[in-house]
């Protein structure tokens, strides 16, 4: 990257200009996927898929090779976007069933509340997933996190993709949708951009699609882009993703018919890898041979695709090998748009920006995960450098692997690596310890398949 570049991407991260001035603040697009593996975009090595747009964003910014979602599965994904906190500390350690506690509590400080507070106007659309007692009183919905405009679905969109009915729009419900998920929710969004939001202030825009979790339904022009697959469901899932493409390919060509794209920050991401086997049932995307799969902790659990543009601050085409991760955004997106950080918790996540540049993210503590709903399976990990360790949930077994060399984690070197093995041993108890202790106690008594059935403990109404 360019000595200028990275200059202006640090000046303008701190809100000054190259002559001392203060720079307008810039517009914020957070795009996030559901259950897109890392292999599943072209940019990323798909040899079927069709994802035009995607690929064409990827060259105009930069392209993270090891982006990671803060979980193996949805709701805590994006808690700890939100909050910037691994999903143990803020509380939303699983998926989230309707009729439970688990929810994003109001002691939690989201990413759009501190930007509200910093001077944006704020809007979500698409899946939510944040709380079980959905547009209800007795728990915290999008507008009391800071959305001024929300538009979204508890979980799934239903009965699918196609013409969802659940969708609810500023706590009333908005009736048949008259267009797929990912189209239907970025026409909203464009909506809000031409005729609802305060022009007088910068802007943070969520859209969370639906696509590619199932039940899955692509519209048959996105389906007839894959003449050869004779697998229906194959055929329905890759459908879906390039109908998830095109929604996005419909907001970037929104921002730029407004004039809107120039000072506008965009990242895409997804919330954890791909549902199923991959093989027969209804998940059919790709870990781009990575092991492991959604609910995993293993590499194709949890690695997910993560591309940043940013016109005129990051050089275009780049290739960021650096780790980052989902947490990364709060702190990151805080930084960009002026937001005060909170100091009175522990942030987990680190500005990407200096990523961008080939250094290290400085963060408080270690990448770590837990997915506590996959029975049998290693269920913790922690990666520090090139190094990463998995343990089951007992703490009693552990797996050592070096990704630099074995992204793939074949081969455990716990027994080869005697004095990396036992700091990543030490360090991970330590760290999980720490996060055990702040959290609430919800998921020490919650149904370890994350099933809809007993009562999770907490507060109700934090």
């Amino acid at each position: 990257m360019k000595n200028w570049a990275w200059v202006m991407v640090a000046l303008l991260a701190c809100g000054q200009s190259a002559l001392g001035q203060k720079e307008p603040q810039p517009n914020i697009v957070l795009f996030l996927a559901d259950d897109l593996g890392w292999g599943d975009l072209a940019c990323y090595g798909h040899p079927l898929m069709k994802t035009p747009n995607l690929d064409a964003f990827a060259k105009q910014g930069v392209r993270f090779t090891q982006s990671y979602s803060a979980s193996a599965v949805c709701s805590p994904s994006r808690s700890a976007i939100l909050t910037g906190r691994t999903p143990y500390r803020n509380g939303v350690f699983t998926w989230i069933p309707e009729k439970q506690e688990i929810h994003l509590r109001k002691t939690e400080m989201a990413l759009p509340k501190l930007l509200r507070e910093a001077g944006y106007t704020t809007c979500h659309v698409g899946k939510w997933h944040l709380n079980s007692h959905f547009n209800q009183p007795t728990q915290p919905q999008p507008n009391d996190h800071g959305y001024d405009h929300w538009l979204a679905t508890q979980n799934n969109a239903a009965p699918s993709h196609a013409f969802p009915t659940n969708f609810v729009r500023n706590g009333v419900l908005a009736g048949k949708a008259d267009d797929y998920s990912a189209p239907f929710i970025v026409k909203e969004a464009a909506s809000w951009l031409a005729n609802k939001r305060d022009k007088n202030k910068p802007f943070f825009l969520a859209v969370w699609s639906h696509e590619p979790h199932y039940p899955i339904a692509a519209a048959e022009k996105f389906k007839a882009l894959y003449p050869g697959l004779t697998d229906k469901v194959q055929l329905e899932h890759h459908g879906c993703v390039s109908q998830m493409d095109f929604a996005f390919g419909q907001l970037m060509k929104t921002l730029e018919d407004m004039k809107l794209a120039e000072n506008t920050v965009v990242y895409f991401t997804s919330d954890n890898g791909p549902e199923g086997d991959g093989v027969t049932t209804p998940g059919r995307g790709s870990t781009g041979g990575l092991r492991g799969r959604k609910r995993a902790v293993y590499e194709g659990g949890i690695r997910v695709p993560g591309l940043l543009r940013w016109p005129g601050k990051v050089e275009a085409g780049g290739v960021c090998h650096i780790p980052v991760i989902g947490s990364d955004l709060f702190t990151t997106l805080c930084q960009v748009g002026g937001a005060k950080i909170p100091s009175d918790r522990v942030i987990d996540g680190g500005n990407l920006l200096p990523a961008v540049k080939g250094e290290k993210v400085e963060r408080q503590r270690p990448l770590y995960w837990r997915c506590d709903i996959a029975p049998g399976q290693m269920k913790i990990a922690m990666r520090i450098d090139d190094w990463k360790i998995v343990a089951n949930e007992a703490l009693n077994r552990f797996e050592l692997y070096n990704l630099a060399t074995d992204e793939k984690e074949t081969t455990d070197l716990a027994l080869q690596e005697t004095k990396e093995f036992a700091r990543m041993k030490e360090s991970l108890l330590r760290l999980n310890r720490e996060i055990e202790s702040e959290g609430p106690n919800w998921w020490k008594n919650y149904p370890p398949n994350g099933a809809n059935k007993g009562k999770a403990q907490g507060k109700k109404k934090e």
